[in-house]
């Protein structure tokens, strides 16, 4: 017979990469998971969070969609079970020259990394604030701290939702609810590959662990914090830089990295 005596935690962008790590940091530490992707690898990925102890549901389901952040919740209400985290970590890049690059696929950028951020937050935190406790976790990305020359749509809505994360955060200061932003760096998984950046110096580069990264910002979440730069010491010493230089200066230092064929400069 199933145990629910476990907390419950939704995250989404599940089937890889960090969100992968992630829901395998929530498995073994004692949650059971609502898990989604777009694709079907989010059911093989749900095997292994099962075999770290964790009752898992899955939902393949595109966030980019109103109809798929509300297919979401509906599926979180039919658990009938208070969600004490949700990391809300899907998301995309685009790379490339923004007078190059292509409208729909920023737009789908921007639905699924903000829209989708936004409307999945609408939903889950009346009902945490009701019952006075909850976490949530917004994937962000040190990104989000300078302008992002060869990726200004993606930089963009990592800012946003920075910006997001710390102001709904201080309105629930007094709810029992908290709110962290993780701000990863470069991390091993596909996101460079789908966003067109494989000739780039940063995508060719060397990258952090997106293990280490989920480890990380589990525990800041857990902790209550408002955001971790979360990485190896070369990310968190970048990410903190970037916050105190003049974003002109920022964004030269970006562009360095992300500029079309600078992997071979």
């Amino acid at each position: 017979m199933t145990t629910l005596t476990r907390p419950l935690a939704v995250i989404t962008g599940a089937s890889g990469g960090i969100g992968l790590e992630l829901a395998k940091q929530f498995a073994q530490n004692g949650f059971d998971l609502l898990v989604t992707a777009t694709d079907f690898k989010i059911d093989e990925a749900a095997k292994s969070f099962q075999q770290l102890g964790a009752n898992v549901e899955t939902l393949q389901v595109d966030l980019a969609t109103y109809e798929g952040v509300e297919k979401l919740y509906s599926q979180i209400k039919t658990l009938a079970r208070p969600l004490e985290a949700c990391a809300i970590n899907a998301g995309v890049g685009v790379g490339g020259e923004f007078t190059k690059t292509d409208l729909q696929e920023e737009l789908n950028l921007i639905d699924l990394n903000v829209k989708s951020s936004v409307h999945l937050a609408k939903r889950v935190l009346p009902d945490m604030v009701a019952r006075g406790e909850g976490k949530i976790l917004f994937t962000s990305s040190i990104a989000a701290t300078m302008p992002g020359p060869f990726e200004a749509v993606y930089a963009a809505s990592k800012a946003f939702l920075q910006s997001f994360s710390e102001a709904i955060r201080n309105e629930l200061k007094d709810t029992g609810v908290t709110v962290t932003a993780m701000m990863p760096g470069p991390t091993e998984t596909n996101f460079f590959h789908r966003a067109g950046m494989d000739d780039t110096k940063v995508g060719a580069g060397k990258k952090d662990d997106p293990a280490q990264v989920a480890k990380q910002g589990f525990e800041a979440l857990m902790a209550g914090k408002d955001s971790v730069i979360a990485g190896s010491m070369a990310t968190k010493i970048q990410g903190t830089i970037s916050k105190v230089l003049p974003d002109t200066v920022a964004a030269e230092q970006h562009r360095k990295l992300t500029e079309p064929g600078s992997s071979n400069k």
